[in-house]
């Protein structure tokens, strides 16, 4: 056989070979959170991770990198933006800037339990607000049902009114319902990097932070504070989101698993938060911090003035109203 007609033959071969590979590529989710890996979002995320490779038969596979390992929310959320297969959980606050009705989540003092909280996630008005994102912010919630708990005062002095509160600088999420919430609250808010938080209370840079019982713990933050108050204030939801271009890169048979298994690990990780919720707060006790609970009453009203300052007066009537449904 000539030398041409070997390469021919080999030509052929490649060429069949190549026809004969998998029907579906392999698609990778890099899921990042800025949470300990102990965290029940951790966990929610490691046993979502281990279902989704199984049942599409590994042409999904989701990695998940815990504690700040690719930035923190918001520099995830502008990878996801620009199309790396990154994805995140992330209070939805942060992305009201392209879909303001998706703060009403974040709105202080809206829902009393989690079960309130996931019935509105998965509304179709909810859902709807989901949708206007992708289009708008090249984004796409998998899920909105991801609880990570009560949201309470972490101060070095008791308080029990807002006007206790005055010029105490207190970290939150940089989104502008929370940093109203906080600011209606008597607080200064001062927005910083979650993994910052702890050595920023630690120099006096801040000198309050607001979170949930596991995130206490899992920030050790009971090292650097004095006092926890159960104000609840914000029911912290979040959403599983990831980008639009990975997204679409999964098949539609795929794509309906996924996102299954993203409410259904939504709700595993969402009872753990609420099982391991009060054994954090007993352990930062132990721990020799206060446990403060005080009368809500004040506060209460005092943030009534943030649904109208942020135009949400309309949403938080649908939210009541599925609630009441």
């Amino acid at each position: 056989m000539t030398m041409t007609a070997v390469g021919r033959c080999l030509a052929v071969l490649v060429a069949g070979i190549a026809l004969a590979g998998p029907a579906s590529a392999e698609t990778t989710l890099r899921i990042g959170t800025v949470l300990a890996p102990g965290d029940p979002m951790g966990q929610g995320l490691e046993k979502f991770a281990k279902e989704v490779e199984e049942k599409t038969g590994g042409e999904v596979v989701v990695e998940v990198f815990h504690n700040s390992q690719l930035g923190d929310t918001t520099e995830m959320l502008d990878q996801a933006r620009a199309g790396a297969n990154v994805g995140t959980v992330t209070d939805v606050a942060r992305l009201s800037s392209f879909v303001p009705s998706l703060a009403i989540m974040s709105a202080p003092f809206l829902f009393d339990t989690y079960e309130e909280a996931d019935k509105f996630a998965l509304s179709d008005a909810y859902m709807g607000w989901g949708e206007e994102l992708k289009e708008k912010a090249g984004l796409v919630m998998l899920a909105s049902n991801w609880y990570q708990g009560p949201r309470h005062a972490l101060t070095q002095k008791p308080f029990k009114t807002p006007a206790d509160l005055k010029g105490v600088r207190m970290r939150t999420i940089g989104a502008p319902v929370w940093i109203e919430t906080i600011r209606a609250m008597g607080a200064e808010p001062t927005p910083i990097a979650w993994g910052e938080v702890y050595s920023a209370l630690q120099l006096g840079t801040i000198d309050a932070a607001e979170a949930q019982p596991t995130a206490i713990t899992g920030a050790k933050l009971f090292e650097v504070v004095k006092h926890v108050t159960k104000t609840g204030h914000i029911q912290l939801v979040t959403a599983l989101v990831i980008s639009a271009d990975t997204w679409d890169d999964i098949s539609p048979e795929n794509q309906k698993i996924v996102r299954d298994l993203a409410v259904e690990n939504g709700r595993y990780a969402s009872g753990l938060t609420i099982e391991l919720g009060e054994k954090a707060l007993k352990d930062v006790a132990a721990a020799g911090v206060e446990i403060d609970e005080i009368d809500l009453t004040p506060f209460k009203e005092a943030v009534t003035g943030v649904y109208t300052k942020l135009n949400l007066e309309k949403e938080a009537e649908i939210a009541k109203s599925v609630i009441a449904d």
